[in-house]
Parts: structure tokens; sequence; C-alpha cells
């Protein structure tokens, strides 16, 4: 049980994470379609935000099948 709890305070965390890095993405497409000169930042954070995104996605759906297992 104390595996399950340390998993959900990280996929939580994950969480807050994703939600500030979409407004950075945000921020960075909308440079990015507005043409600016040099995007290669920009860029970066979109592909940073991507990744976290999926480990998210992946960790929060672990998380509710051994959530699930856990109380059945």
């Amino acid at each position: 049980m104390r595996h399950l709890k340390t998993q959900i305070r990280i996929t939580m965390v994950l969480g807050v994470l994703c939600l500030f890095l979409g407004v950075l993405s945000h921020l960075a497409l909308t440079d990015i379609f507005h043409g600016e000169a040099d995007t290669s930042l920009e860029w970066n954070i979109v592909r940073l935000s991507a990744i976290v995104f999926l480990a998210f996605i992946s960790l929060a759906l672990l998380t509710l099948r051994q959530t699930l297992r856990a109380i059945s």
C-alpha cells in the first residue's frame, strides 16, 4: 500500500507539472506561429512538454490499474 501511495503522489506532481508546461507550450506555440526569428527554445519547450505529458498519462493509467487491483 505504501508503494501505491507514493505512486499516487508522483502522479499528482506530474499532473501539476503538466498544467504548468501546458501554459508554457501555449506561449511557445504562440511565438512559433507569429514567426519569431529564433524558435529553437520554443520547440524544445514543446518537445519537453510532450515527453512529460506522455509520462503523466502512462503513469496515471498504471496507477489507476494498480488502485483497481488493490481495492478488489
